[in-house]
């Protein structure tokens, strides 16, 4: 008789998505096949990475692999656009619907009104959700999805999961805006590169002195307003049940290592998840076969933060430097000329790089020349003294085997060789319940010995070779069992794999854009400069929806002084010590963030414990008053 197939019962419940960067099209391919359900990469043109564009065509080809699994492809038009870009704009996003992209991630209101394909729309972070009344309105304007702010807490979530009915996406790991996204505007004021265009130079990761503003420094000298990375990969439980249905990765301009090691680490814990809760599932198919043993902190990384996400204030800077400082590994216990002794049971290694800050406070490194047990021959000795903590950035043994993974996606299959008068068909099911089947005419003469017979035919037909398919299970059905040359039962499996490779890809529903409502209102009446309207199809969609007075956008403005270029939930005064809630009697007086090119004033709203900054100019204009 046939073997049973190999089908995965029948899905019910809430499916949660395991999302990656892609920066071209290799790395989301990588990406799928380390686990993800799903990646976002950048388009051609007007993606908030605009060093991470990538051609229609090679998003075609990451979406001809990733479908093959289930996985989506998202891509990112997520810059605010001007009149002269729309058609062009417009133009993309039919290339890419018509290369295979699954979703388009927008910031810009002018695409939500335009004459596009039916490519779902999701709701970018720069769009600065956090309330249930704006995910409301893009649930009811035709989106499909929102992403987040990195700053939502659970109760947040929780919040606009109860008031609106539209997928939640959330970020779960890597680099953190410091501002509410889409709301900084401090690149654009200080170097006339906006963020909001893909361009931002990142002065949060500047140094700066923190000062009265009338010449006394609390802090010089310090990169006070750079945090740590997000790491909340313990709490994607509490998350998916807040409402988050995609868990987002950042890191579109990452390297490899970073993001096989990072989704790999991810795709484990979500697993544990998901094997023991049988009201989730996953939306991909697919297994993936480790080789290594995924650790995000031996990759990019300043130090970890679950941020804001519990509604606790903890500390989440990163003072010393906005670089990778990766895992702590020991303390500096003696010194000698050329080499030094380190507590701890982390052994470094030939190659390893390591960092500390000096007892001057600078931040320094060097690399591991050779290393005995716990006595490390560095490159250099240059401010390496006892009581250092020693941070390993660099782990060289971990990276090669990163490189040199042959990790593998696979989806499993079940197949039956059906013998009969006329010849053999050999028919298989995969995971999906996606079947195919292909004969091989006859006649074949009997074979002498049949038992070996089955072995071969068996063996030779489990052979998938670099296909995406894995053999789970095989059988035979039928006598006599013929002899048959290896050549044409090569054929037949090839043809067999490609035919359910075809049947899968031809019955793989598309979704499409959701119905638009034309009379659902925006939150608010009046949309000042950081409601980042540039063009006139923007602004016209907000007048259809309820706003009456509408401010030009801050990149078509001139002059950014007086302007609040930063709004945040991060706050210098706790962060120094100097919180007033904690300290009521610490300084009250002014706070300045400055460095010898601008000044910006901190402003703080302790009932909502927030700060804001504001541009204040550059030192040269103020050094003439």
């Amino acid at each position: 008789m046939p073997h049973a197939p190999l089908v995965s019962p029948e899905r019910t419940g809430k499916t949660v998505e395991l999302l990656a960067p892609a920066r071209d099209a290799e790395h989301g391919i990588a990406a799928v096949g380390f686990g993800a359900d799903a990646v976002y990469i950048g388009a051609p043109k007007f993606g908030a990475r605009s060093a991470a564009g990538v051609s229609a065509q090679d998003i075609g080809r990451l979406a001809g692999y990733a479908h093959r699994f289930g996985a989506k492809v998202y891509v990112a038009l997520n810059t605010v656009l001007y009149d002269s870009e729309l058609e062009e704009a417009r133009r993309i996003v039919r290339d890419v619907w018509n290369a295979g992209a699954d979703a388009l991630i927008v910031q810009d209101m002018a695409l939500a009104a335009a004459d596009l394909p039916p490519i779902p729309l999701h709701a970018s972070t720069q769009t600065f959700n956090l309330t249930p009344e704006k995910a409301k309105f893009f649930a009811g304007a035709g989106f499909s999805r929102v992403v987040l702010e990195r700053a939502a807490t659970l109760d947040e979530i929780r919040a606009v999961h109860a008031a609106a009915d539209i997928d939640l996406e959330v970020f779960v790991h890597g680099a953190i805006c410091v501002c509410y996204s889409g709301q900084c505007y401090l690149s654009r004021a200080v170097s006339g590169k906006s963020g909001n265009r893909g361009e931002c130079l990142q002065p949060c990761r500047w140094d700066y002195d923190l000062t009265d503003g009338v010449g006394h420094a609390f802090v010089r000298e310090k990169h006070l307003l750079s945090v740590r990375d997000l790491n909340l990969s313990e709490h994607l439980e509490p998350l998916i049940d807040a409402g988050a249905c995609s868990l987002k990765i950042e890191g579109r301009l990452k390297d490899l290592n970073y993001l096989k090691n990072t989704v790999a680490f991810y795709r484990q814990r979500l697993d544990e998840i998901l094997t023991r809760r049988s009201d989730l599932h996953r939306p991909s198919w697919g297994k993936t076969e480790l080789d290594f043993t995924p650790a995000p902190e031996k990759t990019f990384t300043r130090g970890f933060t679950s941020y804001y996400l519990t509604g606790e204030r903890p500390s989440v800077a990163t003072f010393d430097t906005p670089k990778s400082v990766g895992a702590p590994v020991g303390v500096v216990q003696q010194v000698r000329n050329d080499r030094f002794t380190l507590s701890g049971d982390t052994p470094l290694a030939a190659g390893d790089g390591i960092v500390f800050v000096d007892a001057a406070g600078r931040f320094a490194g060097t690399n591991v020349n050779r290393a005995e047990g716990n006595t490390v021959y560095p490159n250099r000795m240059d401010g390496i003294a006892p009581g250092l903590r020693i941070y390993r950035n660099l782990d060289r043994m971990f990276a090669r085997t990163l490189e040199n993974s042959r990790t593998r996606r696979t989806i499993g299959l079940s197949g039956t060789l059906f013998v009969r008068p006329e010849g053999l068909a050999f028919r298989v099911t995969d995971e999906t319940g996606a079947t195919a089947e292909e004969a091989l005419p006859g006649p074949f003469e009997p074979a002498r010995q049949p038992d070996r017979a089955r072995e071969n035919l068996l063996r030779q037909l489990s052979k998938t070779g670099d296909t995406e398919y894995r053999v789970e299970s095989l059988a035979a059905d039928g006598e006599p069992l013929p002899f048959v040359p290896a050549s044409m039962l090569n054929e037949l499996r090839r043809r067999t794999l490609e035919k359910l490779t075809a049947n899968r890809t031809a019955s793989r529903p598309r979704e499409l854009r959701r119905a638009s409502d034309p009379s659902v209102r925006w939150p608010e009446a009046m949309l000042d400069y950081r409601g980042n309207v540039t063009n006139a199809a923007a602004e016209r969609f907000y007048r259809e929806h309820g706003v009456t007075e509408i401010e030009k956008g801050f990149e078509l403005q001139d002059a950014p002084e007086g302007k609040t270029v930063m709004r945040t939930r991060y706050c210098i005064r706790r962060e120094t010590g100097m919180c007033l809630r904690e300290k009521p009697g610490g300084h009250r007086g002014s706070l300045w963030i400055e460095n010898e090119k601008f000044r910006l004033e901190a402003v703080f709203d302790c009932e909502r414990c927030e700060m804001s900054l504001i541009y204040r100019g550059k030192k040269e204009k103020d050094e003439k008053h």
